[in-house]
C-alpha cells in the first residue's frame, strides 16, 4: 500500500496547518477542537515549515510550566521534518516513524502540502493490507 491510497482512506482529506506566529495556548485549543495530535505549520498553508504535536507541547510544559502557553508556535515546533511522497510504500514511512520515535509525517507532492498521516493511519493500513494478503492465501490454499 502506498501513502496516496492512506491518504485516500482518510475521513477527512487535506491537511490542517496552523500559522507560526500563533500562540501555543490558540494551537492546544485546535488541537482539542479537533481531537487531533498534531499540526503542520505552515506560513502559506502550502509549504511545511514545522510541526508541533502533543509531544512537543507535553516536554515543554515538563520543562517551562504553564507559560509556554504564551509561546509562538515557532518557538516549540519541530522544525526537522520528515516528508513521506505520495508514492512512498506504508512499510517504508512505519520503518521511518518506528525509528525516528514520531507518529505524525507531513506529505508533499512537488514541494506542496498534500497531507498529513498518523502511526495509525499507518498501521491500520498495513493491517488491512495483511487481512487481505491472509483471505488470498486462505483461498488458495482452500482451492477457490
Amino acid at each position: 500500500m502506498f501513502v496516496t491510497q492512506i491518504l485516500a482512506s482518510k475521513a477527512t482529506p487535506g491537511v490542517l496547518t496552523i500559522d507560526p506566529n500563533v500562540t501555543v495556548s490558540d494551537a492546544v485549543a485546535e488541537l482539542a477542537a479537533r481531537r487531533i495530535g498534531a499540526l503542520v505549520v505552515s506560513t502559506d498553508g502550502r509549504r511545511a515549515e514545522g510541526i508541533l504535536s502533543e509531544r512537543d507541547i507535553v516536554r515543554e510544559l515538563g520543562r517551562g510550566g504553564p507559560d509556554i502557553l504564551k509561546q509562538k508556535v515557532s518557538d516549540m515546533m519541530t522544525r526537522d521534518l520528515q516528508i513521506a511522497a505520495p508514492n512512498e510504500d506504508a512499510g517504508s514511512v512505519l520503518a521511518r516513524m518506528t525509528e525516528g520515535r514520531f507518529r505524525h509525517m507531513p506529505v508533499e507532492e512537488d514541494g506542496m502540502l498534500i497531507g498529513l498521516i498518523s502511526l495509525g493511519d499507518v498501521v491500520k493500513a498495513r493491517l488491512s493490507e495483511v487481512s487481505m494478503e491472509k483471505d488470498a492465501l486462505q483461498a488458495m490454499i482452500a482451492g477457490y
